[in-house]
Order: structure tokens, then sequence, then C-alpha cells
């Protein structure tokens, strides 16, 4: 298998070349898309309707919403320093990690994917299920993200709060609250991630060793790939947004959340901020997933020519 894409043989000494290839996918989208991801995750969090460019202006920016235009938008990259930790770790981790697991599936299951999705499309199913158990296991990087948020969203509750007193005076389980519906929203949204730009690859450009795609053919295959991801997730992703804004000691449910939005905003408040992400969200989710394959593939071959040197 080769890089983020991968194809049907396995890979040896992989390693370096994915984690590199995902350490570069992870800083060029923090430093590119970081006040698209506030301005979003912002979004999301608000409960009220905006009724004119003052409301915009109180959500989007907070405290500066009056300031000089340099300061709104110095003001979008709050938790910076979090930001940096999660979102490099969570590439590595996601577009290093998943190639492995589909490593396993096609040696030691792929006679099972064969036989139940058939030889068309058993490759894209399993690129699509390893996808889905990666993205079950990020969970174990929740503290990062909601740190990210709070600070996002809601940094009044961190406010003069130093990451060393927020762990000393926090229980962990405040660290990890919504680990069950980020898990929910993970596994459906990468299972579509990487499934559709798979199945792209496979049925649009008849790829057979995806380290051999263009970066045309990378970036097509991202937009199916993130557009897909971003559609099917973002209802239980506005829920566990909700959750990682609230206060340390809330003991608000997702449930519970769940309730209040269909009572007060209607069915249409778990599509917040849903344009917005597809427009804004969607271009760095499919940016980082091309520059990953692309950079995954560079560094495969790069390896492999200095080992046979």
């Amino acid at each position: 298998m080769g890089g983020a894409g991968g194809d049907s043989k396995r890979s040896s000494g992989s390693a370096g070349p994915r984690v590199a290839g995902s350490t570069v996918a992870g800083v060029v989208e923090l430093f590119g898309f970081h006040p698209i991801d506030t301005i979003a995750k912002r979004l999301m969090n608000n409960p009220n309707k905006i009724l004119s460019k003052a409301d915009l202006n109180g959500v989007l920016f907070k405290s500066a919403a009056d300031k000089p235009a340099l300061q709104k938008w110095m003001s979008l990259f709050p938790g910076l320093g979090f930001a940096a930790g999660y979102k490099i770790l969570q590439r590595v981790y996601k577009f290093g990690g998943q190639p492995f697991v589909n490593d396993y599936l096609n040696g030691d299951w792929k006679g099972w994917f064969v036989s139940t999705f058939g030889e068309k499309h058993a490759k894209s199913m399993m690129h699509a299920v390893s996808g889905s158990l990666v993205g079950a296991g990020e969970i174990i990087l929740l503290p990062l993200d909601v740190l990210k948020i709070k600070s996002q969203a809601n940094p009044e509750v961190l406010r003069g709060r130093g990451i060393v007193e927020i762990l000393r005076t926090e229980k962990i389980s405040g660290l990890y609250r919504g680990a069950g519906w980020t898990a929910a929203r993970n596994v459906p949204g990468s299972f579509a991630l990487f499934g559709a730009s798979a199945l792209v690859k496979d049925q649009v450009f008849a790829i057979q060793d995806y380290r051999d795609a263009t970066f045309a053919q990378n970036f097509v295959a991202s937009i199916a790939g993130g557009v897909a991801s971003i559609a099917i997730s973002s209802p239980l992703d506005v829920v566990k947004t909700r959750i990682q804004t609230r206060d340390f000691s809330s003991t608000e449910t997702g449930w519970s959340i769940m309730k209040e939005m269909v009572k007060k905003e209607g069915f249409g408040a778990f599509f917040k901020g849903l344009v917005p992400k597809l427009l804004v969200v969607g271009p760095k989710l499919i940016f980082s997933f091309t520059i990953a394959q692309q950079s995954i593939a560079y560094f495969e071959k790069r390896f492999a020519t200095e080992a046979t040197a």
C-alpha cells in the first residue's frame, strides 16, 4: 500500500514517510486555516438568530467586534498553541495511521471484502472501513481538541489559566467530555472521507497504485471525500461542539442539548454552520488531505530511492 491512499500492496518501512507527509499537511493546514476554523466553531456554537451585521460581528469577533480590522483578524487566532498540538498530532494520527490499518485489512481481510462487496468495490471499502476505525480512535486526542474549541468559542472559561492549572483543577472526565459524540461523528465522517476519495480514484481515474496519482487527481478525490465527510458528520459535529464549549462544571448531556436544540431552534439547528463549513472548512480539509497524500507519496518514493542507492 502506498501513501494516504495506498494500493493493494503492503509497504514496509513506511512509518517515516507517512509521519513526515502528515506533519507537513498538519502544519500547512494550521497556519493557513485556523481563522476559518474559529469562524465555523463560533457559528456552530451560536444559539441565537443573526439578524444584522452587528450580530454577525459579535458572534465572529466577540470582544473585538468594535475594534479595528487588524484586531478583529487577530481575535480569530485564539488557542493557537492548543490548535498546533491537536491539529498536527491529529493529522499524523489520521492521515498517517489510516494506511497502516488499511494494510492490515488488505492482508488479513481482503478475501472477506472481495466476497462481500465484489472485486470492483472491495478496495474502496477497505479504505473507508480503515478510515472509520482510525476515526473512532481519534478520541485519544480529545483533551487538546476540547481546549482548542473552548479557546475559540468560550474563552472566558480558560482566561488566566495555564495548561498546568487546567489539568490540576479539572477532572480528566471534563477534558474527555463529548467523547462518545466525537466518536459517533468521526466514524461516519472518516468512512466518507477515505471511502469517497478511494472510490473516485478507483472508478473515475482507474488508478491502480494511489502513489501514482497526480496532484489534480488527489485534489478531485479529496473534494469528493471532504464534502461527503462534512455533510454526513455535520449534525453530530454541532452537538459535539456545543458540549465542548460548556463550562467544565456543566453536566448537561448531549441528549439534553439535542432536545433543547429541537425545542428552541428546530431541526435546522443540526445543520448550523454547514454552509460555512462546506465553503471554508471544506477547502481546509480538501487542501490538507491533498497535501497529505502528495507528501506521503513523495516521501515514500524518496525514501525508497535512498534505500536502494
